[in-house]
């Protein structure tokens, strides 16, 4: 008797529920309820997820629960990111929703890879380096699947194009007063986003060499919005290809797109200026991609993101497709 594995990943867009906001979260549940169904997922993660208020209670992710009633979803086992006193993150929160039993849950934050770095353009000039944060942890989640297998499952969203902010450099918060300040600031952030995909590597290392150990296959799903193709430096420092690596011992530690059995034409997640970009993956191990079956893009009505297309008003739909790869495990 097989198993059937449907794993994806769909960025909400900031799901919320706050009071005179538009579009309100009825409005957003009416569009993105029946694309949750249509997806048919096993395994879900989910990114953009807002916390709500309600003192004295600890924020949680009520916005989440309306937008899950009346889907199958609702009955699902659930994990997400946690603030160090136990609660939702206020904004941005990483979800898995599982069919399968959720046995262990642990966020990575990036302690001990954060480099030190001084600003070379802000006014006035930093006297001395500072550390290189980001807020974003990742979310890895062990998914029981039956027959002792364990699937490892990573949710991810890693920091954005968006330049971090040089001091002196801004004259509002779109607007840049210097080219040089704001090309430091895209540096900077490409330095947030590799180094939060060198933690996720680390991480696979990590599994892979208890794996190893036990003489087993590692089964790892890597899952979210990289705000990287697969050819950026970002997705390659993840993915660990043997052709950058040079060692062939290293092959089955290789995490592969799932997307690259969709036709190039139909690959992409996002619009932006009327371009297609390919911002959300599913990454599987060698081990489980032996049961791959294939995977779909929903973008067929994916409105453009883009300054171009801009209008004052939200749309009620995400600015991503969700992304949906299936496995069926013997």
């Amino acid at each position: 008797m097989s198993t059937s594995l449907r794993i994806a990943t769909f960025n909400l867009e900031n799901l919320d529920d706050v009071d005179g906001e538009e579009p309100t979260l009825a409005k957003r549940i009416a569009v993105m309820q029946p694309q949750l169904i249509r997806l048919r997922a096993d395994v879900l993660c989910l990114q953009e997820v807002n916390g709500q208020e309600h003192p004295p209670q600890p924020r949680d992710l009520s916005a989440l629960g309306k937008l899950l009633q009346q889907t199958p979803y609702a009955g699902y086992q659930m994990a997400h990111t946690l603030t160090a006193n136990g609660d939702a993150y206020d904004k941005r929160n990483l979800v898995v929703l599982s069919k399968y039993g959720i046995t262990d849950t642990k966020q990575i934050r990036g302690e001990g890879l954060r480099p030190s770095y001084r600003k070379v353009t802000a006014i006035p000039p930093e006297p001395n380096a500072e550390e290189i944060t980001w807020e974003r942890p990742i979310l890895h989640v062990k998914v029981a699947l039956g027959n002792n297998r364990t699937l490892h499952l990573c949710n991810v969203h890693l920091k954005s194009k968006i330049p971090t902010k040089i001091e002196g450099r801004m004259i509002d918060q779109y607007t840049w007063s210097s080219v040089a300040g704001w090309a430091e600031g895209y540096f900077i952030s490409s330095m947030k986003r590799v180094g939060q995909a060198l933690g996720l590597r680390i991480l696979i290392d990590e599994i892979f060499d208890q794996a190893d150990s036990a003489g087993e296959e590692a089964l790892v799903a890597v899952c979210g919005d990289f705000n990287a193709d697969i050819d950026s430096v970002t997705v390659s420092a993840i993915r660990g290809p043997v052709e950058e690596t040079g060692n062939p011992g290293l092959s089955h530690r290789v995490i592969v797109p799932c997307e690259l059995s969709v036709p190039e034409s139909s690959r992409y997640s996002l619009f932006h200026l009327g371009k297609g970009l390919m911002l959300d993956h599913i990454l599987a191990s060698r081990s489980l991609l032996t049961f791959y079956r294939g995977a779909e893009i929903h973008n067929e009505n994916l409105p453009d993101e883009s300054g171009a297309f801009r209008t004052d008003v939200k749309f009620p739909e995400s600015d991503h497709a969700p992304v949906v790869a299936e496995f069926i495990l013997p």
